[in-house]
């Protein structure tokens, strides 16, 4: 009985409780697209941030090799002079790549922040996703028992008509073959078929002057 009267409340409510449903999932929608636009700007940022970190490191590691190269072509020419600048060169070059060394271990740092964010991000993505399917799940079940409840009224019109049949095919003398076959399967609340039974039993109610209104079909007597 609970799940009767469950069931009428959500048909009543059915507009009110999509409605609510569907401003929800575009709630959470609008906040993963958010949450990508946030993870593409660290992503962007953590390329550049590693590569610039990559190319400084190779540039000052350059820097002491050329120095260093220098100073042993100046030492083998006996070049004292360029000895000295190479030397002085040499020294330069290792001091900025102690700098460069120690901007890079910073560098270090930022991106594992920044690693860790994304990491972060990506879960609040996945909730995000996780929250907008569980509420779209939640409306395709509404969407079930509206579609059931539409199924079924559908079918109780078609067996209305099928019952006027039924009658006609009884007052001509006629033989109801093609109708024995049918079955109609009932959705929601009540689990069964519709058969020829309902026709027949519908048939009853319909006098030969009922069928001759043919503009009244949709206006038909229930059981």
């Amino acid at each position: 009985m609970d799940r009767k009267i469950n069931r009428r409340e959500t048909l009543i409510n059915s507009q009110s409780l999509m409605a609510g449903y569907i401003e929800a999932m575009n709630t959470w929608k609008a906040d993963e697209q958010e949450l990508n636009e946030k993870r593409q700007s660290l992503s962007i940022r953590l390329e550049q941030i590693q590569q610039q970190a990559v190319e400084d490191m190779a540039k000052a590691r350059q820097a002491e090799t050329d120095a260093a190269t220098a100073y042993a072509q100046a030492v083998a020419w006996g070049d004292t002079e360029g000895e000295k600048t190479a030397n002085a060169d040499a020294q330069k070059a290792a001091k900025n790549l102690a700098n460069a060394a120690e901007h890079d271990r910073r560098q270090g740092l930022i991106i594992s922040a920044l690693k860790q964010e994304l990491a972060t991000v990506d879960q609040y993505i996945v909730e995000a996703q996780e929250k907008h399917r569980g509420i779209e799940r939640d409306a395709l079940w509404l969407s079930q028992t509206v579609l059931e409840e539409k199924w079924n009224e559908a079918a109780k019109s078609l067996f209305e008509v099928g019952g006027r049949l039924w009658a006609n095919y009884n007052l001509l003398g006629l033989d109801q073959v093609s109708l024995l076959k049918l079955a109609v399967p009932q959705e929601g609340e009540t689990v069964g078929n519709w058969t020829w039974h309902q026709l027949s039993e519908r048939s009853r109610n319909y006098s030969a002057q009922d069928l001759l209104q043919l503009n009244n079909t949709g206006d038909m007597k229930r059981q």
